[in-house]
């Protein structure tokens, strides 16, 4: 799946970017802009499709499905610097999601997520089916989705604050507008500050579960 992945980015960045990928994006066509929506609903669809086959209980399943997400993210990195020499680096912009709206930081950023969620995934299976307190199991339940949202909210921070600055709210929710301002956008400069903390957060969940399991294990 990582293969394929960055070998379609490969094609993409033939036809539209001959010179290299850069910043501002090339204007595309609504059928390719609907065409690459639908490609990452389909991606998400086939990791979905592994948590099932691979897990028997919703937690198994929510944990083959993060660890199959992390596993895909970093090696569509490894390929495409096999491919075509890019990343540059590991702080170099790229888009990462196009789902509610565009997703940017830089290359480090969704390869950090994709080890924490690799990370979160094995500790899970670990204590699948084994003793957890409820309350260590509620407290790490909020503390990563906490951790999630804050982190999904630097990705989508840069370019919503250009939008924001530029156009009315409600330009998120019109196609003419949100593609006009698609390639006019330029990056400026990634949150960390909001990205680590939502990594804290994800790494004090996946610790308070884990805490958990030893917890009950030694009662």
């Amino acid at each position: 799946m990582g293969y394929l992945e960055s070998a379609v980015v490969v094609y993409l960045r033939e036809i539209y970017y001959p010179l290299g990928f850069a910043f501002p994006i090339s204007p595309l066509s609504e059928k390719i802009a609907l065409t690459e929506i639908f490609r990452e609903v389909a991606t998400l669809v086939m990791l979905v499709s592994i948590a099932f086959l691979a897990g028997r209980t919703t937690r198994q399943r929510f944990a083959w499905f993060i660890y199959a997400f992390g596993v895909w993210d970093i090696f569509y990195y490894v390929f495409l610097k096999l491919l075509v020499h890019w990343p540059e680096s590991l702080l170099t912009w790229d888009i990462l999601f196009l789902i509610p709206v565009m997703w940017t930081g830089p290359v480090a950023a969704p390869v950090i997520v994709s080890a924490t969620m690799m990370l979160l995934a094995l500790i899970i299976l670990n204590t699948e089916g084994r003793a957890i307190r409820s309350s260590f199991f509620t407290y790490a339940t909020l503390l990563i989705i906490a951790g999630s949202s804050v982190i999904f909210l630097s990705f989508i921070w840069d370019f919503s604050t250009f939008i924001l600055e530029r156009f009315p709210v409600s330009a998120f929710f019109d196609a003419v507008t949100m593609n006009a301002a698609l390639v006019g956008y330029i990056p400026v400069k990634f949150n960390w500050w909001l990205f680590t903390a939502g990594e804290l957060f994800l790494v004090a969940g996946s610790a308070v579960l884990y805490a958990g399991y030893f917890k009950d294990r030694r009662t």
